[in-house]
């Protein structure tokens, strides 16, 4: 099968259009609204050439993906997940009902995910943190991230500690909520408690970050609140958590990693994390490593940062997929 993993979302689907052929595609159209059409439109335009075995494992993906969707629909999980094990095996059973699960959920505020994190802060900038809060609960972590390094730094600090000390929100105060912002937001209804915010969302959100403003965060955590700084900071794993990491799974988010930010990444880190890194190459490799370390001079911070946050999520997308094992707060439930 051919690598699609360097495909976004966006391309894939400009690929199934384009193998569809001018008519079907056409009829798929009628069914889009003006900003997928128009995203559409432009990647199939971007398309370029594809390889035959790409094309081919694009559209396996496609079909896979739709009859997850129907099988779930048909008769939900557990009889999903018996069709799709005896069709494509455990392992791609379980990736396809990831992907389609998340989907499936419909959330309070869904829509929101579609909305310019600029957008969101011009709407939400003069709210209550507690407003912001609850509003931001509802959105990617991404974007929540986004929404939160744009507030001031006083306000900022007091959206964080909201979300993460709110457990459920009662469908009176989503609806306060919408009411506030009626003219920005379409009405949600909720009939029953959500669950949302709590400190495992905000640690996602501040993963979500850069390094500085992750920083500058904590440090003013740690002056309000330092057992909630504590707990958020427990749930999190930033790159100087490789250390907790076990030999295997170093090794592993290794190979997938670019030999130049694992120079710039240790540019900036402890000799601790340098060893660590050492003793899980090759001699070739280390030695490559540490000659390469000698020569680069005068990195900027931010470039430093940037190659720490990328390998981290590296690490994050291998642990989603099962590949390694990272120990959030120097602690996991592991049975040897």
């Amino acid at each position: 099968m051919a690598e699609i993993e360097k495909f976004t979302p966006e391309q894939k689907a400009a690929a199934v259009i384009v193998s569809m052929g001018v008519d079907k595609a056409s009829q798929i159209y009628k069914y889009l609204g003006q900003d997928d059409l128009e995203s559409l439109t432009v990647e199939v335009a971007r398309l370029g050439h594809l390889k035959a075995g790409e094309i081919e494992a694009i559209l396996d993906e496609f079909y896979k993906e739709c009859l997850t969707q129907k099988v779930v629909a048909d008769g939900g999980i557990e009889y999903a997940r018996m069709v799709l094990e005896k069709a494509f095996g455990e392992e791609i059973a379980n990736e396809l009902l990831h992907k389609v699960s998340k989907s499936l959920k419909v959330m309070p505020f869904a829509f929101l995910n579609k909305t310019n994190s600029k957008n969101l802060y011009s709407i939400l900038q003069h709210e209550r943190p507690q407003t912001i809060a609850l509003v931001l609960s509802y959105v990617e972590p991404n974007q929540a991230a986004d929404v939160i390094v744009l507030l001031p730094e006083e306000k900022r600090l007091k959206v964080v500690t909201c979300i993460a000390k709110m457990e459920s929100a009662s469908p009176e105060a989503i609806k306060l909520v919408e009411q506030e912002m009626q003219k920005k937001f379409s009405t949600i209804l909720t009939t029953d408690f959500t669950h949302v915010g709590g400190v495992d969302y905000i640690a996602e959100v501040i993963n979500n970050m850069d390094r500085s403003n992750e920083k500058n965060i904590f440090e003013g955590l740690n002056r309000q609140d330092e057992e909630l700084s504590a707990e958020i900071r427990k749930k999190m794993f930033v790159f100087e958590d490789i250390v907790t990491m076990d030999a295997r799974s170093i090794q592993r988010f290794l190979r997938d990693c670019d030999q130049k930010d694992i120079v710039l990444a240790l540019k900036g880190s402890t000799a601790e994390v340098a060893n660590i890194i050492f003793a899980n190459v090759s001699s070739r490799m280390a030695e490559n490593i540490k000659a390469d370390l000698e020569i680069t001079v005068n990195v900027r911070l931010k470039d430093v940062e940037e190659a720490q946050q990328r390998i981290v999520g590296v690490i994050r997308d291998l642990e989603e997929r099962g590949e390694v094992l990272i120990m959030k707060g120097g602690k996991g439930d592991i049975i040897a």
